[in-house]
């Protein structure tokens, strides 16, 4: 299986694409890294960046599925949407082709590569390193963080209860629509 890992932001995206072998339980490292727009760019272009790059990713390695990261942020409201608004661009492009979309709280990541749901970055990467079996720690941390999601996927799985949902899943049908439909 092929599996596409987001770590979602709007200046930095990580991305990291794995072959996963559920038989030998075995990983291989198909790409990583991030993709990445100036400071001074407009919001809209550097939507623009993230969407390319992600399109460009799923076109070129055809992941049979994408596993990002569920936001959570406590203080910087600003961070939090724009943030947001990335991660729905992000998932925008894998829906235009289908891909199957999971996602994780950070927490889960964590447990699923470390044993641990509050283990430090540091921990995660050192991880990350040892079940790729990789040379060096993976750089930046966006990509490393893309890397532990997608294993996270590996170890997870297809479960139903980590699609995608999101926060606004509502069920329309419990409301009166007023004659408004």
């Amino acid at each position: 299986m092929r599996i596409l890992g987001i770590d979602p932001g709007y200046a930095i995206c990580g991305y990291a694409v794995l072959d996963y072998d559920d038989t030998h339980a075995s990983f291989e490292v198909v790409d990583f890294g991030t993709f990445q727009s100036p400071c001074g760019m407009s919001f809209p272009d550097r939507l623009l960046i993230i969407y390319q790059g992600l399109s460009r990713i799923i076109r070129l390695y055809q992941p049979h599925v994408m596993a990002i990261e569920e936001l959570f942020f406590s203080r910087n409201t600003t961070t939090a949407i724009a943030t947001g608004q990335a991660r729905g661009v992000l998932i925008l492009a894998a829906a235009q082709v289908k891909l199957p979309i999971y996602e994780y709280k950070p927490v889960q990541v964590k447990k699923a590569v470390t044993g641990y749901g509050r283990a430090e970055k540091k921990q995660v990467q050192l991880m990350v390193q040892n079940i790729l079996h990789l040379a060096e720690l993976p750089k930046p941390d966006d990509a490393a963080d893309a890397l532990a999601l997608a294993i996270c996927q590996a170890y997870t799985g297809p479960r139903p209860d980590y699609k995608l949902k999101g926060a606004y899943n509502y069920d329309y049908s419990l409301f009166e629509t007023n004659g408004l439909d």
